[in-house]
């Protein structure tokens, strides 16, 4: 466990990544595992998971994200994008793959179908969309968490332009939308911000015991 806090203590969202590191094919599925295990709501993953390695792409992404250089110094982006409604498809493909995993029938699943469809496909669209997201930002915890274990770097991100995402990766087409992102690597020797303390609310002001 004190491995576990040292490493979060350790990571930081880094600002200027070493152009010339590359996280490892192995590490990098590694991480993929890590999102992958993530939890969330009925285990549904609303989301999908974009890991970006091409420069020409990221360069243009780069563009609608205020040039920042984290996305294309660092050695993958990764994208959260999440499903910009559920609909029936999502819910029967889930069931399918619980089946399959769990080596049960679609009859014995039918009253956990029932549920989610008296809950999630009761909900507007937009109140869809809110949920999908917040999913995929515990997709994105697992990963920094994952990540800092690893002692690898990271950099959550929500400044950049969500539509033009969208448009360059082809996303609206395929019922998803950018969530947030998260470029991965090795933090430069150059970043000063890996020496500035790390500031959190004290103990006391953050949790209370009831």
């Amino acid at each position: 466990m004190n491995n576990y806090i040292d490493a979060l203590n350790w990571r930081y969202a880094t600002k200027i990544f070493d152009k010339n590191k590359k996280v490892s094919p192995g590490d990098l599925e590694k991480l993929m595992a890590g999102i992958q295990l993530s939890a969330s709501s009925y285990g549904l993953q609303p989301y999908e998971v974009f890991i970006i390695e091409d420069e020409e792409i990221r360069e243009k992404l780069k563009s609608v994200a205020w040039n920042q250089t984290q996305i294309t110094d660092a050695s993958h982006l990764i994208v959260f994008a999440s499903y910009t409604e559920i609909s029936e498809k999502h819910i029967e493909a889930y069931l399918q793959t619980i089946s399959k995993a769990r080596n049960v029938s679609m009859e014995e699943l039918a009253g956990f179908r029932t549920m989610l469809q008296n809950t999630i496909l009761q909900q507007s669209k937009e109140a869809q969309a809110i949920w999908t997201a917040k999913q995929a930002y515990i997709a994105l915890g697992n990963l920094l968490s994952a990540a800092a274990n690893m002692k690898i770097d990271t950099c959550p991100m929500e400044g950049f332009n969500a539509e033009e995402f969208d448009n360059l990766l082809n996303l609206k087409e395929k019922g998803l939308k950018t969530t947030v992102i998260a470029p991965i690597g090795y933090r430069s020797v150059e970043d000063q911000t890996q020496f500035v303390p790390k500031v959190r609310k004290s103990k006391k002001q953050l949790f209370h015991l009831v």
